[in-house]
């Protein structure tokens, strides 16, 4: 159903009829459940041509819909003239999309809605991120079908930090240290160093340092939970957990952030060793491997397992920056910017002071002269 009303909005573009609602709504409903019922999914042929999916031949079908039913179209002109409208705007093609919406199961109230207001209003109106009632894959693929400005209205925090305004981190020469890489000028205006709240970053994915259960805990996991809202868990419910390293994504619900990467650091409260260390560095390259999958091209990072999980945080931001490097080379095509996320003073001065050994500046050249 998700994507059927996703595959209809995304054609319906045209001009629209601006005559009264209510009328169109009591004078169509019969033509579009008569038109509904007029096509089944098993046909092998719909106007005429194979379907090589019930859904295509559907909307083969309904595209050509504006000649099925002149009678429709003269109810609903004669109905508005007798409430005293024009319809200068009504035109066969708003049938054929009414009728494309009977066709892929879309109630007509709902459409007609569409077709008038030029949003989902009729969904729109179904989405309660304060409450865990409801279906989370529909709500997740409204959501996900939004621009940026029009899911403003359901984020749950107070404010949010668009993309533009997180500064890019720009590597400067005369590190007194060697680089441990060498310059790559394709990753200039990639990376950022952001000190405050992760929920509040309107960019594509946020990750969250999580538990094994997914369902919430402490610290950014949390935070990013009661921000998120209710249906957060109830979809991380259907992920059944996460190992240490591994990476899932849901939507970010009532977050800034469209997506929400959940990863599991390693517990590193007796000490690092070679396993915990790969274990960190496959948190952040699987982070970096569901976002690009999902074509999200800005993530932001916390400092992962460098909490209550005990991981040395001098220690763990040579893990982050090697890894995320070593990813951007390969794919620097496929994002944008890698955010590094901190919290604490303390984190800031770290990445600072390691930021140009990962990603040197442009070495300067000395004067003969």
């Amino acid at each position: 159903m998700e994507k059927q009303m996703s595959a209809l909005f995304s054609y319906l573009r045209a001009p629209l009829y601006t005559g009264p609602l209510s009328r169109v709504c009591a004078n169509f409903q019969g033509a579009g459940v008569k038109f509904r019922h007029s096509l089944t999914s098993g046909s092998p042929q719909l106007g005429g041509k194979p379907a090589t999916s019930p859904l295509r031949g559907h909307i083969n079908a309904a595209l050509r819909a504006v000649k099925f039913s002149t009678t429709a179209t003269a109810a609903i002109w004669k109905s508005s003239q007798r409430d005293g409208s024009a319809a200068p705007r009504l035109r066969a093609g708003w049938l054929g999309k009414v009728a494309l919406g009977a066709a892929l199961g879309v109630s007509t109230l709902a459409l007609v809605q569409y077709l008038h207001t030029g949003s989902c209003t009729a969904m729109a109106q179904k989405v309660n991120l304060n409450s865990a009632e409801g279906d989370w894959k529909e709500t997740k693929d409204f959501l996900l079908s939004l621009s940026v400005k029009d899911r403003r209205q359901y984020y749950r925090t107070s404010s949010s930090v668009p993309l533009d305004d997180i500064p890019v981190w720009t590597p400067t020469a005369g590190c007194s240290e060697k680089p441990l890489y060498q310059r790559n000028e394709k990753l200039d205006q990639k990376i950022s160093l952001y000190s405050g709240d992760i929920t509040k970053l309107e960019i594509d994915a946020i990750v969250n340092a999580a538990n094994k259960t997914l369902l919430g805990g402490g610290g950014v996991d949390g935070a990013i939970h009661r921000a998120a809202g209710p249906m957060l868990v109830k979809e991380c419910t259907s992920l059944h957990g996460c190992e240490t390293g591994e990476a899932k994504i849901t939507c970010g619900y009532g977050l800034p952030a469209k997506y929400v990467i959940h990863t599991v650091g390693p517990i590193a409260q007796g000490g690092v060793g070679e396993v915990e260390k790969k274990a960190l560095r496959s948190c952040y390259k699987n982070s970096l491997t569901a976002a690009t999958k999902n074509a999200a091209r800005s993530v932001a990072f916390p400092c992962i397992s460098t909490g209550i999980y005990g991981y040395p945080p001098e220690q763990a931001v040579h893990e982050a920056l090697a890894t995320v490097r070593e990813y951007l080379d390969e794919h620097h095509d496929k994002l944008d910017r890698v955010i590094f996320c901190v919290f604490l003073p303390t984190d800031k001065e770290l990445y600072l002071q390691n930021l140009p050994l990962y990603f040197p500046a442009e070495t300067a050249v000395k004067s003969k002269l």
